[in-house]
């Protein structure tokens, strides 16, 4: 930055000089030709190649304008010479060279790797884009067959599903004769035993009734006399005991 700011600085000064020298040179132009008029030259008097100056007075202008020109001190009022100019601008473009080129080099060197950063990656999206592209293009081309696929797996997956529903459903109906089954088991079990309940206890009736008609009142006094007679026999049998 130092640099760059003293560069700046050497220019400025540096073309600010000539420009200085320029102001003088219409007065010393005058003053060497201040007849002009009275002699008839006026504006139509120029210069040629042979009046540049081109090194008299490269360090320093006198303040003298009668002065003899010499290579290091020109008088006052003559122009500055060609020579000192390109020696300025031939230095100042040195210095701009010193002291940017690594500056440029490095932005340069920067710049290309960043383009060619950029054109990597753009080879790489293009990479990517055509690879999808072409495996698009390769599903369209077997989209038939990916129909056919997907159609043939939700066949196999329904087949798969109504055996399935199938097999829960026979399982089902399995459990359920199972448990009708047992239930008429406990059912025919419950109506036997009331029904064989029934049934003795309508037997013993019978021959209750059938006893009750078959015997005469002899046989009935008879039974009487025999319990009696057998009664007694206990009571004298327990009397003697005593």
């Amino acid at each position: 930055m130092r640099a760059a700011s003293f560069v700046f600085c050497l220019a400025i000064g540096l073309t600010a000089t000539p420009a200085f020298a320029d102001n003088h040179e219409p007065a010393a132009h005058g003053d060497s030709h201040g007849h002009g008029d009275s002699h008839g030259h006026g504006d139509s008097h120029g210069h040629g190649i042979g009046d540049l100056n081109w090194f008299q007075g490269m360090i320093s202008e006198s303040s003298d304008p009668h002065a003899t020109p010499t290579f290091w001190i020109r008088p006052k009022g003559m122009p500055v010479p060609l020579g000192a100019q390109f020696f300025n601008t031939g230095l100042l473009l040195l210095l701009l060279l010193k002291l940017g080129k690594q500056p440029l080099v490095d932005g340069l060197k920067k710049r290309k790797a960043d383009i060619m950063g950029g054109m990597e990656d753009a080879a790489k999206m293009k990479s990517e884009a055509e690879a999808q592209l072409e495996k698009y293009e390769a599903k369209l081309a077997h989209v038939d067959d990916e129909i056919e696929r997907v159609r043939k797996e939700m066949k196999e997956a329904a087949e798969s599903e109504r055996v399935r529903i199938v097999k829960d459903a026979e399982a089902r109906r399995e459990r359920l004769e199972n448990d009708a089954k047992l239930v008429i088991q406990q059912e025919l079990k419950a109506a036997r035993e009331q029904v064989l309940a029934n049934t003795s206890k309508a037997a013993l009736a019978a021959a209750e009734q059938l006893l009750t008609k078959q015997l005469s009142e002899a046989d009935h006094q008879r039974l009487v006399d025999d319990y009696l007679a057998g009664l007694g026999s206990s009571v004298n049998a327990k009397g003697g005991r005593a």
